[in-house]
């Protein structure tokens, strides 16, 4: 199969869909693999480097497209990306349709077949290509936070763990998945008071274990109003596979914040789990509503391309290579994964 990896076009966005070590296998497997000139750039790879593996590279995204069959990125394709896309396109990616509408419908009308990695499933049931991705957003959230609590950011003027004679920082943290629990590892490492909201008793007791400072508590909106109202941080987590956010903060509860607070957001791929959520990039990355900063930025992860390509391709790899093989369709979790299937939207999340 001829594989096509153009580079990513987002604002700031530095991950490459297929690291070089990630390629050696798929031209092993008899594969053809075209990478965009300076796609891998700033996670640290050369064209030089996947020209080393066997991989061609090309000099537009327009001949990258034109050559592929498979195309592999990293984000959903934004208005150049889709200029050359086509219907005998099989495109693999994050795609979080269910918060964008209209690029579901451009895609349905191109007539391709795309599979969104946060759908695509394991055996038992979990997300093995979001589960990389979700764990450095969740630690970027909180090393963000911390910093936004700084008074010259516009914060409390808050250290997060405190000092003696001075209080800890208050966490919440709405979702006990990968990303809200990672954000918890960071928050109870630098000392700071947690609570983690989440409606699945076997989360909130793997949450627990992380320290002696981590409550966590079922997501009651008596009990969510009176944490947040109290947060110095608050970090929202919550994921319904394929589909939008449910808003568990509402703007009621933002107003009831102190000044200087913080949001960040990281369900805003997916609509985002906090009423006063709007999308951001890293190019102005926060706002403020009722005086507590939002920082909504919808590539987290962009701003650790290195780590996060590695993390991502060695999630992706074995898939990737499964579709080029030509067997996928006898894969059960890659076909969960499918959200448009030839101009069609066939996962259930978004026929709802």
């Amino acid at each position: 199969m001829r594989i096509g990896v153009p580079r990513e076009l987002k604002p700031l966005e530095g991950r490459v869909g297929l690291t070089p070590a990630a390629c050696v296998e798929l031209v092993r497997g008899g594969h053809q693999v075209f990478v965009e000139a300076g796609a891998g750039e700033k996670s640290g790879y050369t064209d030089q480097h996947y020209r080393d593996v066997g991989v061609t590279v090309l000099p537009s995204a327009r001949e990258v497209y034109a050559c592929a069959e498979l195309i592999v990125k990293v984000k959903e394709p934004i208005e150049p990306d889709l200029e050359h896309l086509c219907r005998e396109h099989l495109l693999f990616c994050y795609l979080h349709l269910a918060a964008l509408p209209e690029l579901a419908r451009r895609l349905c009308d191109i007539g391709l077949t795309a599979i969104a990695f946060e759908t695509v499933e394991d055996r038992a049931g979990r997300l093995p290509l979001l589960a990389p991705m979700s764990d450095i957003a969740g630690r970027l959230a909180m090393q963000v936070a911390t910093t936004l609590l700084h008074q010259p950011q516009g914060g409390k003027g808050i250290l997060l763990g405190g000092v003696p004679a001075a209080r800890r920082g208050r966490v919440v943290i709405l979702g006990g998945g990968v990303a809200g629990r990672s954000s918890a590892v960071v928050a109870a490492g630098l000392g700071a008071d947690i609570v983690v909201f989440d409606k699945d008793r076997e989360k909130l007791a793997q949450v627990r274990e992380i320290g002696s400072n981590v409550t966590t508590l079922y997501p009651h909106v008596s009990d969510v109003a009176d944490c947040v109202s109290r947060a110095d941080i608050v970090i929202g987590a919550v994921l319904v596979t394929g589909a939008r956010a449910p808003h568990v903060v509402s703007e009621e509860m933002v107003r009831a914040m102190q000044p200087g607070s913080v949001i960040v957001d990281i369900s805003v791929d997916q609509g985002g789990c906090i009423e006063t959520t709007r999308p951001t990039t890293w190019d102005a990355p926060t706002y403020t509503v009722h005086g507590v900063t939002h920082f909504t930025v919808t590539n987290m992860p962009g701003a650790v391309p290195r780590t996060a390509s590695q993390a991502l391709s060695a999630a992706i790899a074995p898939y990737v290579s499964r579709i080029a093989d030509g067997e996928w369709r006898e894969d059960e979790g890659l076909v969960k994964g499918i959200n448009i299937e030839r101009g069609k939207i066939v996962h259930p999340a978004l026929l709802v």
